[in-house]
């Protein structure tokens, strides 16, 4: 991780600072060739595994939701991703906003558009996407930490991709912006750094111009990571501490597990169980523990967040013995903690090989839990990402079917497969590939329900053109 600017250099930036949209014209977007993610890579470490983390990660990282939206209104998945400025070397690319749309109606999608050129190489400040009741698409450009600002954009018109204008230049680090359509507002959830640590925080908006000041949910010991998602009309955020002592502290650390909702835009907040909790929570042992691994020594990843029929959430996470890669760490465990009405239940799902294996969990409506996640090694074993590979559970996570294998014999690992809100099953999880040995080109897929997968053009010809069909389902 980068080191950030002190406190009192940044003040301002903890208040959202409004800045005028400019004329459509004075927004110099542009229309790329192709789809092209970003290969980033995170702390090297000397040895033949590289870097701490690494890859295609255009969908990176967890803290960051979503990165797609269907919209049935005009039956088009709208997504972003963070692409290449198309100077891949070991110095880094170089970072660009994009967003684009598969039609489902004619199973193509357009030229992506250019938003913003981040002048940064840095993952951490991919985009994430939102929509409104009327149509309107909002881009959420993040920043790491204070040292770059961070924008939203807002589409000139409903369900249009071409034009955009700025709503705000400020500072915020991992958004997760949902719009609830019962309240006709924003929910915004993202991290402000403090003395270099992470915080937890809100704010809500009518219009994505003018918001409320933040206010701090979380800070325990030295900073936290959170997940985010949606039921209904209620927002569930499941989080980690970085512990302060013990066998290492800071956020290579990581650990704990902590689940609290709101059903009223953030005004109050529940644990599972329905106790209402006084913020900011700031001390590791409070009523929204889920578990305590830090007595374990062990650290959690937390992966994807979903709910059950009755709307009880399910968190998916993975516990391993430390940050560095490789096998010395391992097992690196996937879980499931479910609560059940009285208490959580954790349950083992699979294995893979590194922390920062990504994947994502729908619950869908006859009770099948599906998870997309690369569980199989892949070409590059101990690296970030690998296969992808589908796993369903119909009794609640307490047994897996590995349903099928979705890539196999490629090149490079796949990584960070993201779901999408509302999905239609035709796009329902997108994610990217590279190596996390060496920075290489990244490619852009996305995955059906049945388990197909698409890759999106990286060149294209026409204006459209339709994503080719790669591989998948091979049942096991």
């Amino acid at each position: 991780m980068r080191a950030v600017a002190p406190l009192a250099a940044i003040a301002a930036a903890l208040l959202m600072a409004q800045s005028p949209a400019p004329p459509a014209d004075d927004l110099k977007t542009s229309v790329e060739d192709g789809y092209r993610g970003i290969w980033y890579m995170n702390q090297p470490t000397k040895d033949e595994h590289r870097y701490k983390y690494s890859g295609g990660f255009g969908t990176y990282p967890q803290w960051h939701a979503p990165f797609a939206i269907y919209a049935p209104a005009v039956r088009k998945t709208f997504f972003v991703y963070g692409g290449s400025g198309g100077n891949v070397s070991e110095k880094g690319d170089t970072l660009t906003h994009m967003v684009s749309y598969y039609d489902h109606r004619t199973g193509t999608v357009p030229r992506p558009v250019r938003i913003l050129h981040k002048m940064t190489e840095d993952a951490h400040d991919n985009p994430t996407i939102s929509i409104d009741a009327k149509g309107h698409i909002y881009v959420f450009s993040a920043a790491h930490g204070t040292s770059r600002p961070a924008y939203i954009w807002r589409s000139r018109r409903p369900y249009d991709i071409a034009r955009w204008e700025l709503l705000a230049k400020t500072n915020f680090s991992y958004t997760q912006p949902w719009f609830f359509t019962g309240a006709n507002q924003f929910l915004f959830m993202h991290t402000l750094y403090k003395g270099g640590q992470r915080t937890l925080n809100f704010k809500t908006s009518p219009d994505a111009r003018s918001w409320t000041a933040p206010r701090l949910l979380a800070h325990i010991e030295m900073g936290d990571y959170q997940i985010t998602w949606p039921n209904g009309e209620k927002l569930g955020t499941a989080f980690d501490m970085h512990p302060a002592s013990g066998r290492g502290k800071g956020l290579n650390y990581r650990t704990n597990i902590y689940y609290v909702e709101t059903s009223d835009l953030g005004k109050t907040w529940q644990t599972a169980g329905g106790e209402t909790v006084k913020l900011p929570l700031t001390k590791a042992a409070n009523a929204a523990l889920v578990h305590d691994y830090n007595t374990k020594n062990l650290n959690v990843y937390l992966k994807d967040l979903a709910y059950d029929r009755q709307g009880r959430p399910v968190i998916v996470y993975l516990t391993s013995k430390g940050w560095e890669p490789g096998e010395g760490s391992g097992p690196y465990q996937w879980y499931t903690a479910r609560w059940d009405g009285g208490k959580w239940v954790r349950l083992p799902v699979t294995t893979s090989d590194h922390n920062y294996d990504h994947g994502s969990m729908t619950i869908e409506r006859d009770g099948t839990w599906r998870l997309v996640a690369p569980t199989d090694a892949g070409p590059q074993p101990w690296g970030t990402g690998g296969d992808m590979v589908m796993w369903t559970s119909k009794d609640e996570g307490r047994t897996w079917t590995r349903a099928a294998t979705l890539t196999g014999g490629g090149e490079y690992n796949h990584t960070y497969a993201r779901k999408v809100v509302n999905a239609n099953p035709e796009f329902w999880m997108i994610w990217a590939d590279g190596s996390p040995l060496k920075p290489t080109e990244s490619r852009l897929y996305f995955a059906t329900r049945d388990g197909k997968v698409y890759r999106l053009p990286a060149k294209m010809d026409g204006l459209t053109a339709k994503p080719e069909r790669v591989s998948g389902p091979t049942v096991q």
